[in-house]
């Protein structure tokens, strides 16, 4: 396991980790399809591959890792996750080539899978799960903050030359890499004495089986993969249906493409205050987390819906703020949700296998969702991914039916 001389407190770590994240990564992909489009010239089909890709790579990963992390060290697997992040966006940066981009892609999809599950779980067992929700919304208001910040860098960066942003933001996720080496604590987290083979496949058969033995969990699960068939297709293509169906008008001396810098900074305001609404209601009883998370989701689906039909550009931009700022809400909902419904030794392992199911939606619903945009327009791509959104209302109400089998 890795040392350190001095260990920080977990909530404030977590806080500067999900802060840093969030700087390198609005760094790096407020440009980065705009990059794949016009210095790569990726068609709508190859833009969505891209993240098939790296989805494909977590439905390979996601569960072994997660169980890594639960035998061995979920510090360790968070540190891994961010040097392999790192280098992938290195490479894809300094390489404006398609193939080495899905093969960086490929090392990103490894890397996502150390951090995912281990993250939550991590958390979970050093602050405890009743102070998870105000942590969890607390990260993503640090988060959301953060990125604020990494936009107009961004846009300085870009106007240089696109490259730039996700060279400097590839560097800067092996320092972040570095700092979690240095002071990230793991006092609440017993690894195995003697790990081999035999505990191994006996956690990843205790994890699995908490999934099946649980209605609540098996319905996340399946909205885990219908969010990921929607969102894998809206993610990828919203910037080319701005970019092909609206003018964007010249900011100044700044480049047009300045403009997704701007849409990105209103949609993290958006979620700061969504995020502040939310943290004042009580989220400590899993029905009042359902009906908050059915509003969102519904709320979600109509924005997509207007961003596909709006001929206006003013619109188009409201409706991705209001998109963005709805599953902001609803991401830490569902990480507490599941946190309080999984045993505390298999959790790592537990948020893989729902992280497993959100990656496969992405597998299953990008490449048709690609294929709309390539084949018909970018309009009905839109629109595709607010159909395949719909179940999801359903999912949720009957996940918020369900009495928990085990509390932790």
């Amino acid at each position: 396991m890795l040392r350190a001389t001095r260990r920080l407190d977990a909530a404030r770590i977590y806080l500067l980790f999900v802060g840093a994240d969030g700087l390198i990564r609005s760094l790096m992909f407020t440009f980065l399809s705009v990059y794949f489009v016009i210095r790569v010239g990726m068609d709508p089909l190859q833009l969505v591959l891209v993240g098939t890709v790296v989805e494909g790579t977590i439905v390979l990963f996601e569960v072994p890792t997660g169980v890594l992390a639960d035998v061995y060290s979920r510090r360790l697997s968070i540190v891994v996750g961010q040097m392999l992040f790192g280098l992938a966006y290195l490479v894809q940066g300094a390489v404006p080539l398609f193939i080495p981009i899905i093969l960086a892609e490929m090392v990103r999809g490894v890397g996502e899978t150390f951090l995912s599950g281990a993250k939550q779980a991590w958390l979970a067992g050093e602050v405890g799960t009743e102070r998870l929700p105000a942590v969890f919304l607390r990260g993503v208001q640090v988060r959301r903050s953060a990125s604020l910040v990494g936009i107009p860098i961004s846009i300085g960066l870009a106007n240089i030359d696109l490259q730039l942003p996700i060279v400097i933001g590839g560097l800067l996720s092996l320092v972040a890499a570095g700092g979690l080496v240095m002071w990230m604590p793991e006092r609440g987290f017993n690894p195995l004495p003697r790990p081999d083979r035999a505990a191994f496949l006996a956690t990843a058969r205790t994890g699995l089986r908490a999934v099946r033995g649980q209605p609540i969990l098996l319905r996340l699960l399946a909205l885990a993969g219908i969010l990921g068939a929607a969102s894998e297709g809206f993610d990828r293509l919203w910037e080319a249906h701005i970019l092909t169906n609206f003018s964007l008008p010249a900011i100044g001396p700044l480049a047009p493409v300045t403009w997704f810098g701007v849409i990105d900074a209103g949609a993290l305001v958006i979620s700061i205050g969504a995020i502040q609404v939310v943290r004042r209601l009580s989220m400590h009883s899993d029905p009042v987390v359902a009906r908050v998370l059915i509003v969102a989701h519904a709320l979600r689906v109509l924005s997509i819906v207007a961003l596909g039909l709006t001929g206006e550009l003013g619109v188009a931009i409201l409706a991705r703020w209001s998109a963005a700022g709805l599953s902001s809400i609803s991401a830490p909902l569902l990480d507490t949700w599941l946190a309080r419904n999984t045993p505390s030794e298999v959790r790592a392992t537990v948020f893989s296998a729902i992280s497993q199911g959100d990656a496969l939606g992405q597998v299953l619903g990008g490449p048709a969702i690609g294929a709309i945009g390539s084949w018909v327009s970018l309009r009905a791509a839109m629109l595709a991914s607010a159909v395949l959104l719909l179940p999801g209302l359903l999912v949720i109400n009957r996940a918020g039916r369900v009495r928990p089998v085990v509390r932790v």
